[in-house]
């Protein structure tokens, strides 16, 4: 109460406080995050519905490549090596695609953590959403803080079995369908399905189930924090990625300090009062339970909630927002200096405020443009570079290749006729989902021709074959050359060999090498 506006105090402490942190093995005390409402509460209310919505749904979506390619818009196809993504298919050769792929992963990481802090970690990173949902599932049964709060400490009574049960039931039928949603990108989804609930899908599809049920029922449910500070090195990391221009959350203590319960008496008093209430609104709210007027801190994820939490209690008080802002470490020193002289001496709020007790328009506040920065455009410039070079190579990568691999033993054979005869396999491989005839000829040895084991054809320099459509064929070839054809007896000669489809003008070449005695 201040006046006549009420608000909520809460007499509550951070758990993972960072003046009373508790040693590794000290056993985890309970958070009970009281549910927020703000901006930044409903943003991550959106990531959340986006990111489940994608990842539970996108195994569904049909993408149809014809009749002779699997219609599943994402499908990892590990028995036939493919990887298939809406109108781009990847076979293994072309792996650096997904490796390109990570490396932008990566990048984009360095790029939103140097700009905005742990955005990552407070909106999408998995175990956030997965906790989120729980917390929600735990909050439609126990109810909010207080009342989760009353439960736990309750003796066990057959209310108590029942929400509990209620609960973690849920909580792993969550957690089966988390593990059910990732094996049907790795196999045809409305099939798998039905085999697994037959009980004839193959053992590791149950396997696969049972261990991520396991793993998200364990970390979303009953570790929840303890992932993010102990498990995740990325805290530790991430304070390589900032610097004094990164925005992080932030208790601007420059305007908060000294806090007080009592303002009014404090102020008719002659003391000087900051805006803080001390109404313990940012940390009831903290899913890490930490108290953001510790300063920055490992555990904080920067999901923002403290500031729809402190922003509420603001309005209600008729205060400016902004008390716990995103604010850059520049901004927040400047500040300080204003409000300190310096300094020379403690926090003064009359300091930071105009005549008419309004925010002073020399406190440095953030703006977009502080976002470009150097360190930005290096982040960005190589997320961009990798993903120019990702289109170019997905653009003009062949559609028809061939590989060639010379016969080590016996390296040439001497016919009856004084020929000379090398072996090889050839490898055809077609890239599209279409059946297609292309023609195998030999280039730059004089007087060669080939026969292919198991091919009913004229021995020639020139052999028509057919491919299935996304299929690779092996052909056993025999290439042979007349004696007097060969330039340089006992020197390997130079050998093409050259496919082509005649319709799509799709061609590859492979140089090797013809052997010969001397």
């Amino acid at each position: 109460m201040s006046g006549t506006v009420e608000f909520e105090r809460h007499d509550a402490q951070a758990v993972n406080s960072a003046k009373l942190r508790q040693p590794l093995y000290a056993a985890r005390k309970k958070i009970f995050p009281k549910r927020a409402n703000g901006s930044f509460r409903n943003f991550k209310w959106l990531i959340m519905a986006i990111t489940l919505g994608i990842y539970y749904l996108t195994p569904w979506i049909r993408w149809d490549r014809g009749p002779h390619a699997p219609d599943q818009a994402v499908l990892v196809d590990i028995a036939n090596r493919r990887f298939y993504f809406f109108f781009i298919e990847i076979w293994p050769q072309e792996f650096f695609l997904v490796a390109g792929l990570l490396v932008m992963a990566g990048l984009g990481l360095f790029l939103i953590t140097s700009t905005v802090g742990r955005a990552w970690c407070g909106y999408t990173c998995p175990q956030t959403v997965w906790v989120d949902l729980f917390l929600v599932v735990e909050r439609a049964i126990e109810g909010d803080r207080n009342a989760r709060i009353r439960l736990d400490q309750a003796q066990w009574t057959a209310r108590k079995i029942a929400l509990r049960t209620a609960k973690h039931a849920i909580w792993i039928a969550i957690a089966v369908a988390t593990g059910g949603a990732w094996i049907f990108y790795f196999s045809d989804a409305p099939y798998l399905a039905m085999d697994f609930a037959t009980g004839q899908a193959a053992p590791v599809a149950y396997i696969t189930v049972a261990v991520l049920t396991a793993t998200t029922y364990v970390f979303g449910g009953l570790m929840r924090e303890q992932v993010c500070t102990y498990m995740c090195p990325w805290p530790r990391i991430q304070a390589a990625m900032l610097d004094e221009h990164s925005l992080t959350v932030t208790y601007n203590d420059w305007r908060g300090e000294p806090r007080s319960r009592h303002a009014k008496k404090a102020a008719a008093a002659g003391k000087p009062v900051g805006d803080c209430v001390d109404c313990n609104a940012c940390v009831v709210v903290c899913p890490m339970g930490i108290d953001i007027r510790d300063g920055q801190q490992l555990e904080c994820i920067t999901c923002a909630l403290c500031i729809d939490a402190c922003n509420g209690v603001m309005d209600k008080l008729g205060r400016e927002r902004g008390l716990i802002s995103y604010a850059t470490l520049a901004d927040y020193n400047a500040n300080m200096a204003l409000a300190t002289g310096d300094g020379a001496h403690d926090i003064r709020p009359s300091l930071v405020r105009d005549a008419s007790g309004r925010i002073s328009d020399a406190i440095s506040t953030f703006h977009l443009g502080k976002l470009f920065r150097p360190r930005t455009f290096i982040y960005f410039g190589g997320w961009a570079l990798v993903g120019v070079l990702l289109i170019y190579g997905l653009l003009t990568r062949d559609r028809l290749e061939m590989n060639v691999l010379h016969d080590r033993n016996p390296q040439y054979v001497v016919l009856s006729d004084g020929s000379i005869r090398n072996g090889y396999t050839v490898k055809l491989l077609n890239k599209i989902p279409e059946q297609r005839t292309v023609t195998v000829s030999l280039d730059e040895l004089p007087g060669a021709t080939m026969n292919v084991v198991g091919l009913d054809h004229e021995e020639s320099s020139t052999i028509t074959v057919t491919l299935e459509p996304d299929r690779a064929r092996s052909l056993k070839v025999y290439v042979r050359q007349p004696r007097e054809g060969a330039k340089s007896p006992g020197k390997a000669q130079r050998l093409v060999f050259h496919v082509e489809d005649k319709s799509s003008l799709d061609s590859a070449d492979y140089v090797t090498s013809f052997e010969s005695p001397e």
